[in-house]
C-alpha cells in the first residue's frame, strides 16, 4: 500500500494547467500497473489494481472466483477459504485478496511516472490538433524558422506548421523570423502529432484577408462571388452588395486605398482588381478585363464562350502580359473568352451590331489604372492569345 498525496497534487495541478481529466489518468495507471504486476509476479493470476482518489494510495488484490472443485489455484478458490474473507460469499462469487507484492513501490512509481509523460504528451497532442482543426481554411499568423530545398518550416505557437513549395509564391523572401500570416489548408493527426499544411498562394488567403480588412464583407453585406489569382503577381476578385446603399467596390477598396493596400501589403505587394459582379455574363466578363475598355461582348451560353471587342489601342492592356489578365478574366468568370481589336472584328463580323455597348463602351474599373502598363502594340497579340478558357481552382 502506498500513500502519496504528492502524487495527488500533481495530478490536480497537471488538470488545471493541461486540461487533462485526472479520472483518465487514474484510469490509465491502474490498468498499466496491472500489466506491470502480471509481468513481474505472472501472467496467470487475475489482478486489480484500485487507486483511492483522494489519498492517492494503491491497493493490489488478486482476484478468485469462488468454485466447488478447484482446477487452478491462482484463479479459484473453495467456498470455506472464501467464507474466511466474508461469510456472504457464494459460488461462482469474485473474491479479491489484498496483496502487497514485493517491489511494488518502486513499480508503482516508475509506472506511474510513465503513464504520466505519456497522457501529457497525448492531451497535448490532442488539444493542438482540436485548436488547429478549427482554424482550418482559416487565417493563422506565423513566425519563420527555417528554411529547406522545398518546404518552409513556420511556428504558430503551439505547433509547428510547413508551407510546402506549392503553397509558396514565387520571389517571397521566406526569411528566419518573418512573422507572416498564412491560410491553413490541412490539419492531420498523426503518431507524432498534429501536421498542419499551410499556403501563401491559395486564392482564399486573400479572401480571409478582406474578411478581416473589410467589415462589410465579414457581416456579409459585401460578397466576395469570385477570386482568381496568380499568385505574387495579381488577383482578381468579384464582389456584390447585397445592400443597395452599399457600393460594394468601394467598402472593399476603403477610403483612398486604405483598406486594399492593406492587403497589398501583406501580399507583398501583389495587385488586386477588385470588380462588380453581374448576373449578366456580357457585363460580367466585361468588368472582368478590367482596366481594359471593352466596346462589345457576345456570349454563347452553350458553348460558355464570349467573344470580347476592344479598342485597337487597348488590345494588348486587355490580354496583358504574358496574357495574364486575360486568362484571369476567363479564370474568374468561368468562360471562355476570345479577344479582337475593334478594327479586325468590323472586317471579319466577328460580333453582330446589337452586341455592342449602347454607351460605346463597358469600363468599370476607377481604382486601379494606372497599375497597368501598355505593353508594346506591335505585338501580334490576337494571334498568339486568342482564346483563354476559364478554370477552377485546384485545392492542393
Amino acid at each position: 500500500m502506498i500513500n502519496s498525496t504528492e502524487f495527488i497534487d500533481a495530478l490536480n495541478q497537471i488538470e488545471k494547467e493541461k486540461g487533462i481529466d485526472k479520472e483518465t489518468i487514474f484510469s490509465a495507471i491502474e490498468t498499466s500497473l496491472v500489466t506491470a504486476c502480471k509481468k513481474n509476479y505472472g501472467t496467470g493470476m487475475n489482478v486489480k489494481v484500485s487507486i483511492n482518489r483522494e489519498s492517492g494510495n494503491i491497493q493490489v488484490y488478486v482476484q478468485k472466483t469462488v468454485v466447488e472443485e478447484i482446477t487452478d489455484t491462482s484463479v479459484e478458490m473453495s467456498l470455506d477459504e472464501a467464507a474466511k474473507v466474508n461469510v456472504k460469499y457464494r459460488l461462482g462469487d469474485t473474491v479479491d485478496i489484498p496483496v502487497t507484492p514485493k517491489d511494488f513501490g518502486r513499480i508503482s512509481a516508475q509506472t506511474a511516472k510513465q503513464v504520466v509523460v505519456q497522457k501529457l504528451r497525448e492531451a497535448e497532442r490532442d488539444l493542438t490538433y482540436s485548436e488547429f482543426r478549427t482554424k482550418e481554411r482559416e487565417i493563422v499568423t506565423g513566425v519563420v524558422q527555417r528554411k529547406d530545398t522545398r518546404n518552409v518550416i513556420v511556428s504558430l505557437g503551439r505547433s509547428d506548421a510547413f508551407l510546402p513549395l506549392a503553397g509558396q509564391i514565387p520571389g517571397e523572401d521566406y526569411y528566419f523570423n518573418r512573422r507572416m500570416k498564412f491560410y491553413v489548408t490541412e490539419v492531420k493527426q498523426t503518431a507524432k502529432g498534429p501536421q498542419i499544411s499551410i499556403s501563401r498562394s491559395h486564392p482564399e488567403l486573400v479572401k480571409r484577408l478582406f474578411e478581416k480588412e473589410v467589415p462589410e464583407v465579414y457581416d456579409g453585406i459585401v460578397e466576395i462571388k469570385s477570386i482568381a489569382r496568380e499568385a505574387g503577381t495579381r488577383t482578381k476578385i468579384a464582389v456584390h452588395s447585397n445592400n443597395p446603399d452599399v457600393d460594394a467596390v468601394g467598402a472593399c477598396v476603403g477610403q483612398n486605398g486604405y483598406r486594399v493596400n492593406v492587403i497589398v501589403g501583406e501580399l507583398d505587394g501583389e495587385k488586386i482588381d477588385i470588380i462588380t459582379w453581374n448576373e449578366d455574363p456580357r457585363y460580367y466578363v466585361a468588368a472582368a478585363l478590367s482596366p481594359s475598355q471593352v466596346l462589345a461582348v457576345a456570349v454563347d451560353p452553350e458553348e460558355h464562350s464570349a467573344k470580347i471587342v476592344v479598342p485597337d489601342t487597348q488590345l494588348s492592356l486587355a490580354i496583358g502580359k504574358e496574357g495574364k489578365n486575360a486568362k484571369l478574366a476567363a479564370r474568374l468568370t468561368g468562360w471562355r473568352i476570345d479577344i479582337k481589336s475593334e478594327s479586325t472584328a468590323k472586317e471579319t463580323a466577328f460580333v453582330a451590331d446589337e452586341d455592342y455597348f449602347e454607351d460605346d463602351y463597358y469600363y468599370d474599373d476607377e481604382y486601379y489604372e494606372d497599375e497597368y502598363e501598355q505593353y508594346d502594340e506591335h505585338e501580334n497579340y490576337e494571334n498568339q492569345y486568342e482564346n483563354y478558357y476559364g478554370t477552377e481552382y485546384a485545392e492542393e
